[in-house]
């Protein structure tokens, strides 16, 4: 359960620190601000704030950044577990398409109750995933790991399985849905063009194939068949 002290804007910071940190272990003072749209002096205040709670909610080092204490960590966790459980609920139950429902998550993942948040996940079967494929994390904050690769990382003529859309732009997430690129979806690499920078695929559903700038491709994870 989340401290109930907590205010909406530090949920974001903790949330923040928690991605950022996937990508090299911590999060700079310069990428938290830009993430949250703040000034870099505004982060440091802040990340000072949460290192002085009791318990601490992050460690923070002025040349080195920010990262989550065990305790910060826990936190990061429920609130992504609200936000992708909501997600999941807003396409299933409520019809949104997958590109609409990021910001409506990071409206309520703030305010739903720890009941309100169990009833959905048993309401939908204590999902895995979310529309993206992003693991939700379960009730004891356990989040599955990855067994994906990068799509431009496989070989001409492997074939593999879509598993995670690493973006949540509206018209990225159009995009895919256009090209049939959702989690679930069958593809076989074709290939690369180095020159081009870009690749080229077949999706298991369509007739004709798709031409993919690599740093797209790179923003899907797939599991090798």
């Amino acid at each position: 359960m989340m401290r109930p002290n907590l205010t909406h804007a530090i949920e974001d910071y903790i949330k923040a620190i928690h991605e950022l940190s996937q990508v090299d272990g911590r999060a700079t003072t310069n990428r938290i601000a830009d993430r949250l749209g703040v000034t870099p002096a505004s982060v440091t205040g802040m990340v000072k704030k949460l290192a002085a709670t009791r318990p601490p909610l992050v460690q923070y080092s002025k040349h080195r950044g920010a990262v989550l204490t065990a305790e910060g960590e826990r936190v990061a966790l429920e609130i992504i577990r609200h936000h992708r459980l909501l997600e999941l609920y807003l396409v299933q139950v409520l019809g949104y398409e997958w590109d609409a429902v990021h910001d409506e998550a990071d409206r309520l993942e703030h305010v739903i109750s720890e009941e309100f948040e169990e009833r959905i996940a048993q309401a939908l079967g204590d999902p895995a995933r979310d529309p993206h494929g992003d693991p939700i994390p379960d009730r004891h904050l356990q989040v599955t790991q990855d067994a994906g690769v990068q799509l431009d990382l496989l070989r001409p003529g492997e074939q593999a399985v879509v598993e995670r859309v690493l973006d949540t732009a509206p018209d990225t997430l159009q995009r895919l849905a256009e090209a049939g690129l959702v989690p679930g979806a069958h593809v076989t690499l074709i290939a690369v063009d180095e020159a081009a920078d870009r690749i080229s695929l077949r999706v298991a559903d369509r007739s004709a194939p798709i031409v993919l700038p690599r740093d797209l491709a790179r923003k899907l994870r797939v599991v090798p068949i």
